[in-house]
């Protein structure tokens, strides 16, 4: 659930709001505030879109749980999700290092093709 909204950090660019399916935050002239905390799916698309990592969601969906900002940031979870999915500048993409095979199942097998034999433009023979 959402927890926190650094005003410290915040640049009051109000992506989150845009972007909060369930329109937990309010537009304040900077930073935004938790108005419907109670509605956040836990989603972490807020946290994940703040370009300054100014949020924190608690992974903890049901329940309000206390936080310090100070600790968040020197332990450096403040705006972690973003981190570890790697959004931002000079981060490693969560794709490209995701080895999961799950992609196989669902894909229909590639067809093998004859060598030195474009399909582009042409149709798919049998």
């Amino acid at each position: 659930m959402i927890e926190l909204v650094s005003a410290e950090r915040c640049i009051g660019c109000n992506i989150c709001v845009k972007v909060c399916p369930t329109n937990v935050f309010d537009k304040t002239d900077h930073a935004p505030v938790i108005k419907r905390q109670e509605d956040c799916q836990t989603c972490f698309i807020c946290e994940a879109y703040c370009p300054v990592d100014a949020l924190y969601v608690s992974p903890y969906a049901d329940e309000a749980v206390p936080v310090d900002e100070e600790g968040l940031a020197a332990d450096g979870i403040l705006g972690s999700w973003r981190a570890t999915i790697g959004w931002g500048p000079g981060r490693t993409k969560l794709a490209a290092v995701d080895k999961t095979p799950f992609i196989n199942r669902i894909l229909p097998a590639r067809p093998i093709r004859a060598a030195g034999i474009s399909d582009v433009g042409s149709p798919t023979t049998g």
